[in-house]
């Protein structure tokens, strides 16, 4: 997991040799004029979704992992505060290929961290994630998705 200022993701470009398209990616868009949907990149290698969501509580937030791809999530409006677990702390959960994800629903994050709009958290295969804890009842963020 990386958490950091968008103005320093370029630090982090040679981890991943699509990370520089997310770089380009907002440097020529302005996510917040951006209505919500799935934005292409790089075919289903790279994408990013806008998206309004409603804020959870800690205990109403699920841990959650993918195989296949790496997320970077910006908090658009709001703060949002991520639950994390290493994944090999989480016990066997059903695996959906299709949509790259697992869940781990009676699980409760070992620690959290909290993200401002102007940051991104990056988190990869071995981070269990549980996102979307924020004190606003609604927010917008981006999820980049990115083949691992």
């Amino acid at each position: 997991m990386i958490i950091d200022t968008i103005e320093n993701l370029e630090k982090y470009a040679t981890l991943n040799s699509l990370f520089p398209k997310v770089v380009e990616f907002l440097r020529s868009n302005n996510l917040n004029a951006m209505a919500d949907g799935k934005y292409e990149i790089q075919g289903n290698d790279l994408f990013v979704t806008i998206t309004t969501t409603k804020g959870k509580t800690p205990d109403e937030a699920v841990l959650e992992t993918h195989n296949k791809m790496i997320d970077i999530q910006l908090p658009l409006t709001a703060a949002e505060t991520y639950g994390y677990t290493h994944r090999s702390l989480l016990p066997d959960t059903d695996y959906n290929e299709e949509k790259d994800i697992s869940f781990a629903p009676d699980m409760v994050a070992d620690s959290y961290v909290t993200c401002q709009p102007g940051m991104f958290i990056v988190f990869f295969p071995q981070d269990a994630h549980a996102p979307c804890i924020s004190g606003s009842p609604e927010f917008r963020k981006a999820i980049f998705k990115i083949r691992a």
